[in-house]
């Protein structure tokens, strides 16, 4: 293993998507990872689907593409933790790894002894993080959490979605799991900031990572143009609460994103759009007046670039450093030369599969790059491995342990 943090092992016990998401980033920058599968089923979202991974012959393998988003640069173990021997076993891989990842409900895996104040007592300078909807404390921690809810519950989709009482209006979920993804980068900053701890203090401590903290920490400039003003901000389509014209417009043939971001691109703007006259107007000069005079504006702007295509609009603002850009389907940002430039698809060798596709991490680190050394594993891939090489088990003893269906090899 290569990378910055290839001097890390962490034992992954998550399963789902915040939890997965955080183990592959650690597993990008270096980080052993040893994934803990449940014997013949494995992770949930292998079977997520469809659509599923095909094979050479162009068949459906076991695993679904939501399970493939988040598990590469992983070892799949097939470990039976409802079972005693299954137990300790995973105490065991403990007492050789720096990090353990889990997103059980609160207190679910106490009854294994896998909670943190049990395995601190085998491995002292432990780091364990423990993501759940809610956190560890507080009247919902024994709740249940999802991406969906924790959205809804955060204020997230409260200002997501189209304004007004029409039949388009109403709240919006972002079109991924936001939630997860951003409690699994959270994540990530905190093991690295109590790995540093540990180097320096020789302590491990326990990480309390919740949906619902990250996704309130994450409503940014909502959130405190809120406590800043004791109104809540609501839904706004495309447009922006604090920017104007930061939005959506129809071109003649398509949409197109407008982004003026000062005064003096607005200017620019309004030059290439015939408006010239708009940029002296003290009702839209400065972003605080287009701000408060949005109502008026903005109909003004959507007139003047109905009359041009999309393609005339971007090719006239990006020249004059006006930012802009079309609306891509997914398949589209995925054959964009600047996004294939920076290697953000990529294709993995697979036992199954000959090829996966994947999506290229975003961290490009110039002395210790992020490596793409595995796709994500088959179930129970490395079991076998494993065990012999961090617990030193015989063939006969792992063979044994296979067939009490204690693990999977």
């Amino acid at each position: 293993m290569t990378g910055a943090l290839s001097h890390i092992r962490v034992l992954d016990l998550s399963r789902i998507l915040a939890g997965p998401w955080a183990s592959q980033t650690l597993g990008d920058l270096g980080a052993e990872i040893i994934k803990i599968e449940k014997p013949k089923v494995g992770d949930d979202t292998r079977h997520w689907g469809p659509p599923y991974i095909k094979d050479e012959k162009g068949q459906d393998t076991d695993d679904a593409a939501y399970y493939m988003c988040a598990n590469r640069n992983k070892r799949s173990v097939a470990i039976d933790m409802a079972s005693e021997k299954g137990q300790a076993l995973i105490k065991e891989l403990v007492k050789d790894c720096d990090v353990v990842l889990e997103n059980f409900k609160v207190g679910g895996l106490k009854k294994y002894g896998l909670d943190y104040d049990s395995l601190k007592q085998i491995k002292p300078d432990l780091v364990y993080c423990s993501i759940t909807g809610f956190g560890q404390t507080g009247p919902y921690a024994k709740r249940a959490g999802y991406d969906f809810l924790i959205q809804g519950m955060s204020g997230l989709m409260s200002v997501t979605g189209h304004p007004g009482d029409g039949p388009e209006a109403g709240p919006v979920k972002v079109g991924v799991a936001l939630s997860d993804v951003l409690t699994g980068l959270y994540a990530v900053i905190g093991v690295q900031a109590a790995l540093a701890h540990r180097d320096r203090t020789g302590v491990g401590q326990h990480i309390d990572i919740s949906l619902l903290d990250v996704q309130v920490a994450t409503l940014a400039n909502q959130a405190l143009n809120y406590l800043a003003s004791g109104v809540a901000p609501g839904r706004l389509g495309n447009a922006h609460p604090n920017i104007v014209p930061y939005q959506a417009f129809a071109t003649s043939d398509g949409h197109m994103i407008l982004a003026v971001g000062n005064d003096g691109q607005f200017a620019k703007f309004c030059e290439i759009a015939d408006l010239s006259d708009l940029a002296d107007d003290p009702r839209f000069a400065t972003n605080t007046a287009r701000v408060e005079n949005r109502e008026e504006l903005v109909p003004i702007l959507s007139h003047a670039i109905l009359k041009k295509p999309l393609d005339w609009w971007i090719q006239n603002l990006e020249a004059a450093h006006v930012p802009c850009g079309p609306i891509n389907t997914i398949d589209r940002v995925f054959e964009d030369p600047q996004v294939l430039h920076r290697d953000m698809r990529l294709n993995l060798p697979h036992d199954k599969a000959g090829y996966v596709p994947s999506v290229g991490s975003p961290l490009k680190l110039s002395q210790s790059p992020v490596t793409y050394d595995s796709a994500p594993p088959v179930l129970a891939q490395n079991t076998q491995s494993v065990l012999q090489n961090l617990l030193k088990l015989s063939d006969d003893e792992i063979k044994t342990l296979n067939d009490q269906g204690i693990i999977q090899v």
